[in-house]
């Protein structure tokens, strides 16, 4: 009976990782179409939602099953728990490069972007595709300092869409009111998509660990003290050998 139950949640587990490289799949293609004004990278990316949603909806039936049946205690609970709300990250993140397709389509066969604009997106991208690559070795591990780099990988999508936002409420924007407000929205759904991610990751420290990231942080900035000390004190001990 364990062993069944250990067989489903090894499922769990596997599922939520191929759901993450079918969305890193999604933002792959998602992207190629709003900066190519490829539209059937467009069509692609709405045609493999289903996939996606045919996933979510068997994580979300495992997870229940799991609980109603298998009664899980301690980290497997937490690990269930935080697998339900991870499933739903990755279920917006889905969404969000559904919107970027769309718009890619709805401008076909222009490109959405401004041409001055295209290398803050393709950097976007970039950093987008990079942090699900994380997301992914996250899960496969359930690291919880690998998961704080989502985090800090974060940040530069933020400061990204932070200039992005600064040169669209500029005067002197050369480019339409539609392109303004295009740019807006598709640097909000990038900016968006990383935060999931972040969010991801901050549940996988929940469950390595069992604390919130800030408390991890806190207690590892203390660890890394503690660990200078002692090796401080140990070269002391072996410079005067132990006479003190």
């Amino acid at each position: 009976m364990r062993d069944d139950y250990r067989e489903h949640l090894a499922e769990f587990a596997h599922n939520l990782i191929v759901m993450c490289d079918s969305i890193k799949e999604m933002a792959s293609h998602a992207s190629r179409a709003l900066l190519s004004a490829d539209l059937t990278s467009a069509e692609d990316v709405l045609t493999s939602v289903e996939d996606v949603e045919e996933l979510r909806v068997k994580c979300e039936q495992q997870a229940f099953q799991l609980l109603a049946l298998e009664s899980p205690v301690a980290r497997d609970l937490r690990r269930v728990i935080s697998g339900t709300y991870i499933v739903e990250d990755l279920s917006r993140m889905s969404a969000l490069m559904v919107h970027i397709a769309k718009v890619a389509r709805r401008r076909h066969p222009d490109c959405a972007v401004p041409e001055s604009m295209v290398p803050y997106f393709s950097e976007m991208a970039k950093q987008c595709l990079d942090i699900t690559t994380t997301l992914h070795d996250v899960l496969v591990s359930y690291d919880p300092e690998l998961a704080l780099q989502l985090a800090r990988d974060d940040d530069a999508i933020d400061d990204l869409h932070h200039h992005i936002f600064v040169l669209t409420t500029q005067r002197e924007w050369p480019y339409t009111t539609t392109n303004a407000v295009d740019v807006t929205l598709l640097s909000r759904y990038y900016e968006r998509y990383s935060d999931h991610a972040v969010q991801i990751g901050a549940r996988v420290i929940y469950l390595a660990t069992g604390m919130r990231p800030e408390e991890y942080v806190g207690g590892k900035d203390e660890r890394d003290r503690e660990a200078t000390f002692t090796r401080h004190f140990d070269e002391i001990q072996q410079r005067y050998g132990g006479t003190f």
